[in-house]
């Protein structure tokens, strides 16, 4: 009797611990960045300059002129091809994949720029977050919000429209002053 008392309680409390958990990580992803409800991938590709970013270790060297450009893929994936240049004008390129993992809207994507025997072993998360209309400006974003960037197709961005950008970032729970501009030169 007293060895089933003893799995009744480790039952009650492994219940109890899965049920904390599965509350906790609800709360997590209830607590995500929503992405915009449609994208259209043949308007999103072309070249998009990177207006500001959350700084990360992958682009430390990146001094000046950072720009990604997004090709379509026949099989549906699309090629990401990241520039900018370092302290000594020096450029770096890094060449990537993304693969939608939203089709409903296309707004969720993975991005792989490891490659390794033609494996793609690391894939990070890369969320549309907030669309211009015209597709003049893009906000990316992650479900933890520690990589970000605001992109546009030219290389500098009004003062009314880096404020509509800056309010939809608060919406999604970034701080703007956490975003460091991109230098571009001529």
């Amino acid at each position: 009797m007293q060895q089933f008392s003893f799995v009744i309680i480790f039952v009650s409390i492994t219940l109890c611990a899965c049920l904390i958990g599965a509350t906790l990580s609800a709360k997590k992803n209830n607590n995500q960045p929503t992405t915009v409800d449609s994208v259209d991938l043949s308007r999103y590709v072309g070249m998009w300059y990177e207006i500001a970013k959350i700084p990360n270790r992958f682009q430390d060297n990146c001094a000046y002129g950072t720009t990604a450009e997004y090709l379509l893929c026949e099989d549906g994936k699309i090629e990401v091809i990241n520039r900018c240049y370092d302290e000594n004008g020096k450029l770096d390129k890094a060449t990537g994949i993304a693969k939608v993992v939203d089709k409903a809207s296309n707004a969720k994507l993975k991005v792989s720029f490891v490659s390794i025997l033609g494996w793609r072993l690391f894939w990070g998360d890369y969320w549309i977050i907030g669309l211009d209309p015209d597709y003049r400006w893009a906000i990316v974003g992650t479900p933890d919000r520690k990589y970000g960037w605001i992109l546009s197709r030219s290389k500098l961005l009004s003062e009314d429209v880096l404020n509509t950008i800056f309010d939809i970032l608060r919406e999604h729970d970034y701080q703007p002053a956490d975003f460091q501009f991109t230098e571009h030169r001529e």
